[in-house]
């Protein structure tokens, strides 16, 4: 139970308390601010608390938001305030603040205002609640109560309530062909009480069906596999409109969100593969290059925004200069959102094609399409780094933050083996220069010219090279990655050990070696993708242990090319499924253990990834 301070002069006949009710406060109320601060200390110290005016005039949706979401320790509009747990003793130490005696009556006229005026010089972030078209006031005068009334009565709440349940921005198919209704679909799971990770939970178990079906092989399967996936997709709008509608956030539920969609999607992938494997046709190199693809390219979108987190200034390249005239014509955002092939266009077109044609036909499209929106993203922002950011017109150019390097650092994934070729190379490098990603695209470069040209890769002579693209990959690391283009250097290492397993898999010529390597794979990318949505939520990358158990990018290349060289193609199948089991155990059992024990933001990330 959460409980609500009313302090100041009742007003008869004023709904405000039911309304509080409504969104689950225990409502007391205070004559003065020194009664206010006694039921405030009063109060559990694990509760939220409220101050509210007893003269407040607004829409419900508009206390909603300022008094229930869990996202801000402390959140405010006109005449209305509230303060979570770890907000609760710098609103105490604002209250102390408020003065007492002679001539400072006008101070605490509307206290909350006082109130929110003192927090706001707290170190404890106060969030102040865009209100748009809704209303929220305190009213003086019969007349301001009349006026505000009037204000209120204009705009209907419940349709703001159902529009910013959407997201402000999303893809041309998710926005006009599911949004228009998945809203209303998430307003009938609030009403019956369902929550936002019950709906992500049936998102994936229908996509997991989905997969099923399409295992089958057969064109009814394949049918209803498609259909089955839009309807996955479907729910996976829902949840986070529902989770908006209803201000459901929480840490586990934004890491489920976010999990479950690769999931479901190379879940997906996988059945496709064993469905085009009963009808004889064998893909799973091309699930395999797809699921590469895509995890590839998330890399190059999680890199990029991270390197640029912190930068504090406009990019004043050529590039961006376009791009802004280009947002300025409606139809141009449009298209430009459809060629990066968002998840929206991406899941319709596996869909369709599914029930349509073959796997084959779904994975050349999939790899056609994504190739082309990566390789124009990819290009985008390259050129964007090209020319950094500037603090000021004409002024120097901004500098990558300590933040940003650490974070970038994190995604590189390195090892015990990288740790040390980098300590002994540090200083020798000159931060901020092209040094890292060059020796970041060498590591990756040499080792996948190797394993691809060579007759035979699984040699002793391939450990060799792999020795060497570590010792690059630690020299790419010995030094802060502060450098234009430093956000490459996590792309290029994935690259190089994804594509180095799939090669050596797809070389070994044996059945199951890829299905292996598929779940190798997809065990090492939760790994990655789980240290993203940690760096997102504000606690950091997983545990120095976790990633050196894990043997960092360059450890494990090194090991598979041990295996490739050591064991018989069928005994090296065996040992990449052992891996791919042993490694999906250790990175599941830390990953859960934390975001159910975890205290990090409770933020829905509004721009995920494609």
């Amino acid at each position: 139970m959460s409980t609500a301070i009313l302090t100041g002069p009742p007003v008869a006949g004023s709904p405000l308390e039911a309304d509080l009710r409504t969104l689950g406060f225990d409502v007391r109320t205070a004559n003065d601010a020194a009664t206010a601060a006694e039921l405030l200390a009063a109060v559990p110290a694990q509760e939220r608390v409220a101050v509210v005016d007893p003269r407040f005039v607004g829409h419900l949706h508009a206390l909603r938001l300022a008094l229930t979401d869990p996202r801000f320790p402390a959140a405010a509009v006109p005449g209305a305030l509230t303060a979570q747990p770890g907000a609760r003793a710098a609103l105490a130490r604002a209250f102390g603040r408020i003065p007492v005696g002679a001539g400072t009556a006008h101070l605490t006229d509307v206290l909350t205002d006082t109130l929110t005026e003192s927090l706001d010089r707290e170190e404890t972030p106060l969030h102040r609640v865009e209100l748009g078209s809704l209303v929220a006031t305190v009213a003086l005068t019969p007349a301001q109560r009349e006026d505000a009334r009037e204000a209120v009565a204009a705009v209907d709440d419940e349709a703001v309530r159902l529009r910013t349940a959407v997201k402000s921005r999303d893809g041309f198919f998710t926005t006009y062909g599911i949004s228009p209704y998945s809203r209303y679909l998430a307003r009938w799971c609030a009403r019956r009480g369902l929550t936002p990770n019950q709906v992500t939970t049936a998102s994936l178990l229908t996509a997991l069906i989905a997969a099923g079906c399409a295992a089958t092989g057969t064109r009814g399967g394949y049918i209803a596999a498609g259909l089955l996936l839009l309807f996955s997709f479907v729910l996976d709008c829902t949840d986070g409109q529902l989770a908006r509608y209803s201000l459901q956030y929480s840490t586990m539920g934004a890491w489920l969100d976010a999990t479950f969609d690769r999931a479901k999607e190379y879940a997906y992938y996988a059945g496709l593969a064993l469905g085009a494997a009963r009808g004889g046709d064998d893909v799973w190199a091309l699930a395999l290059g797809a699921m590469v693809l895509m995890t590839c390219r998330h890399v190059v979108d999680f890199s990029f925004n991270e390197a640029n987190h912190d930068a504090g200034a406009a990019n004043t390249s050529p590039t961006a200069a376009l791009s802004g005239k280009l947002d300025s014509v409606g139809w141009t955002v449009w298209a430009r959102r459809m060629i990066v092939l968002p998840i929206g266009e991406r899941w319709a077109m596996i869909a369709v094609l599914t029930a349509l044609t073959t796997p084959r036909i779904v994975f050349y499209a999939l790899l056609i399409g994504c190739a082309l929106a990566a390789c124009y993203t990819t290009a985008g922002r390259v050129l964007r780094s090209l020319t950094l950011p500037r603090l000021s017109p004409g002024g120097p150019p901004a500098r990558r933050t300590d933040r940003a390097a650490l974070a970038l650092a994190d995604l590189a994934d390195s090892g015990p083996l990288a740790e040390l070729i980098a300590g002994r190379a540090r200083g020798r490098g000159r931060t901020g220069s092209f040094l890292a990603p060059v020796m970041a695209f060498l590591s990756a470069a040499v080792l996948l010219v190797w394993v691809i040209f060579q007759d035979d890769p699984t040699s002793w002579l391939t450990v060799g090279v792999a020795v060497c693209s570590a010792l690059l990959a630690g020299a790419a690391v010995a030094r802060p990655l502060k450098g234009a283009l430093d956000w490459l250097v996590p792309p290029f290492f994935r690259a190089g050990e994804y594509v180095t397993i799939l090669v050596l898999a797809a070389r070994a010529d044996v059945p199951g070696a890829l299905p292996a390597a598929y779940g190798l794979v997809a065990a090492v990318a939760y790994h990655h993708y789980d240290t993203v949505y940690r760096i997102r939520g504000g606690t950091g990358a997983p545990p120095r242990w976790l990633v050196r158990a894990t043997g960092g990018h360059e450890g494990r290349i090194l090991v598979i090319t041990v295996l490739a060289a050591a064991l018989s193609p069928s005994g090296f199948t065996i040992a990449l499924t052992a891996l791919a089991v042993v490694l999906a155990l250790l990175v599941l059992i830390e990953s859960i253990r934390f975001w159910v024990s975890s205290q990090a933001p409770a933020v829905h990330d509004e721009g995920e990834p494609a």
